[in-house]
């Protein structure tokens, strides 16, 4: 009889997209209870993690609410998504017992004096109710996504108040230093302001959220404003309601929105808990994190074309200035010699620093082109005034391809020799300096010839043909070989990255864990597969990992990558994104000090396993840090 093969030591647990993704999720709550962080930095996790459920429900949420509603898998994401709410409203009332001690009140209207009541009343009718959208029930189903309504009536459902968006949630207290009350809850106490007949009846609080996508997924510039038009049409794919609501009125609203009653959550008031980024904006400093100390590459800004010429510089934002990115673009407007410019532009901003280098240098004389990314998800409306004002400087914007444009790459042509950038994160002064990136500048002749070959391609609106860089799903050919290179007992890997869903990396990591390789995993937020055994890492901190990086051993040479991709279907068939070698020995020793200093980090660590997630706070090695 011929042998068995033995069984596989890994045997894999496999999750879904979204769930692991709401994991992700609760551990950005989870940094609410930090121990080591200041209360107004706990806060703020309580305001992004409302920020993200929202995300959840209007783009994470798509595929599983067309393909899964009513199956298990499905209702135990929404028993996933209702738990982790609970919890955060219990939060909520903690921080507000805890914010006393630092000044900060936010007072309900039974705690206002006489005029200030009298204040908010003259402030509601003169600022807020004109603004105030008043509706008819039959208009249930047109109602916004993410808005704040109230409902109304007398016994039936009569009305519903829309609150308007350009009134801040949260306002102060005249006279009372560190004293604010919820726009929500004035008018409740006032609410014959906002009913016909100046009528005084309880109201109730109530939001919802549809599914947010462009109608043409590949629009280009002349019909992406008719596209934006109709993002929010989608389907309501989320309602919530205040714990109070009367039973009759919410089964109305819930009928009228298609939505089964596991998609219907019903909570304390308030809903909707990013407001309280307003209370981390007016705390006091002592509350908030000391500034890093920024370290900025000497000589680098005064001439980076010198520099280059001698070696390859590699950046790690935010411990090391992300103004060196922003001066690179300066200087090269500035440069006499520097003949044109190019690069790939994703998530910018309003105000942003090399962009505004970029349109200096056409309007010098400069050959200038950019890759302006329309469909950058809730950035394109930005990205749209941007491209007006590119086009009105004289810079061209090169049409958008079949597939999405995700590369970081800035190009400049001077004087015959060429040098680019190439990162991990986006052209985003905010983000640059918040986020961990990483950053490489080089003049080494393969790389640059690649990226001038992706922006001749992009530019004849051809597929790039790249020499040593991967891009589109040649990224998924290069990881699949590099991992099966190391399939044996002496091979080691390590990918840190924000997301690792794809099916074929992810299967060839299994069989090279089988046949011996170790195999160190830092994914930030979504994982699909675990395996008994193996330690994957997580790190949620101070600072939003962000870089993406991929080391094998290579018998004892590592070699190391990185690049803009994350590691799922869409990244690498739908996108061109850039994945480049780290060729200098400096740089790649630094990546893989960064990387062995975050897989020994046990401060802002999650160990995840295929039965839940552990928690490696409160030790001495902290891996978001530089050195």
């Amino acid at each position: 009889m011929p042998k068995k093969p033995p069984a596989p030591r890994f045997v894999p647990t496999h999750l879904t997209q979204e769930a692991s993704w709401l994991l992700f999720n609760r551990r950005v709550l989870e940094q609410t209870r930090r121990p080591d962080f200041p209360l107004l930095e706990r806060l703020r996790f309580l305001a992004i993690w409302a920020s993200n459920l929202d995300e959840f429900f209007s783009a994470r949420i798509s595929r599983a609410f067309a393909e899964e509603r009513g199956s298990p898998s499905y209702l135990a994401l929404m028993n996933e998504a209702q738990d982790q709410a609970e919890e955060a409203g219990k939060l909520y009332l903690e921080f507000l017992k805890a914010l006393v001690g630092l000044g900060l009140h936010i007072l309900e209207p039974s705690q206002l004096t006489k005029a200030e009541k009298q204040y908010f009343g003259a402030y509601l009718a003169e600022e807020v109710a004109p603004l105030t959208d008043l509706i008819r029930p039959e208009a249930l189903p047109e109602l916004a996504s993410q808005a704040l309504y109230f409902a109304s009536g007398e016994g039936l459902l009569q009305h519903l108040i829309r609150l308007p968006e350009s009134v801040p949630r949260l306002l102060e207290v005249p006279g009372r230093e560190g004293g604010f009350v919820r726009l929500g809850a004035l008018v409740r106490m006032r609410s014959d302001l906002f009913l016909p007949g100046n009528q005084k009846l309880p109201l109730y609080e109530f939001r919802l959220i549809r599914l947010a996508q462009l109608a043409r997924s590949r629009a280009d510039w002349d019909e992406l404003p008719e596209a934006l038009e109709t993002r929010l049409d989608g389907q309501v794919s989320h309602l919530e309601l205040e714990e109070d609501f009367p039973p009759l009125w919410a089964e109305t609203i819930r009928v009228a929105l298609g939505l089964e009653p596991p998609e219907v959550f019903q909570l304390p008031p308030p809903l909707d808990l990013s407001f309280v980024a307003t209370i981390v904006a007016h705390g006091p400093e002592a509350e908030r994190f000391k500034p890093i100390v920024i370290q900025k590459p000497k000589g680098f800004a005064k001439d980076p074309f010198g520099y280059l010429n001698r070696r390859d510089l590699l950046l790690y934002h935010p411990f090391e200035d992300y103004a060196a990115v922003e001066a690179f673009a300066q200087m090269a407007v500035r440069d006499p010699k520097v003949e044109a410019l190019r690069a790939t532009l994703y998530r910018i901003g309003d105000e942003n620093g090399i962009a505004q280098s970029l349109i200096e240098a056409a309007k010098a004389g400069k050959d200038v082109a950019v890759l302006l990314e329309g469909r950058a998800r809730f950035d394109e409306l930005a990205n749209l005034e941007w491209s007006l004002r590119f086009a009105g400087a004289g810079v061209r914007v090169l049409p958008l391809p079949s597939k999405k444009v995700h590369a970081k790459a800035l190009y400049v042509r001077r004087a015959g020799s060429e040098y680019v950038h190439l990162g991990t994160g986006n052209y985003n002064p905010v983000n640059g300096r918040l986020y961990t990136d990483l950053s490489l500048f080089t003049a080494h002749p393969v790389l640059t010839a690649d990226v001038r070959a992706f922006f001749e391609a992009l530019e004849h609106q051809q597929a790039p043909v790249l020499s040593t860089m991967r891009t589109a799903s040649f990224i998924r050919d290069l990881l699949l070989e590099s991992i099966q290179a190391e399939a044996h007992k002496k091979g080691e890997i390590i990918l840190k990255f924000n997301h690792l869903t794809d099916p074929p990396i992810l299967q060839a990591l299994e069989e090279a864990l089988n046949r011996g390789a170790r195999v160190h995993l830092i994914i930030r937020s979504t994982l699909t597969t675990l395996w008994e055994g193996v330690e994957v890492k997580s790190l949620v901190g101070r600072f939003l990992e962000h870089a993406r990086v991929a080391a094998f051993k290579n018998k004892g040479k590592w070699r190391v990558w990185a690049g803009s991709a994350d590691l799922m279907p869409r990244n690498l068939d739908r996108r061109y994104e850039l994945f480049f070698p780290i060729l200098d020995a400096r740089a790649k020793r630094k990546v893989l000090e960064i990387l062995q200093a975050q897989l020994a980090d046990d401060r802002n660590s999650f160990i995840l396993l295929p039965k839940g997630m552990e928690r490696r706070w409160g030790g001495k090695r902290d891996g978001q840090r530089l050195g």
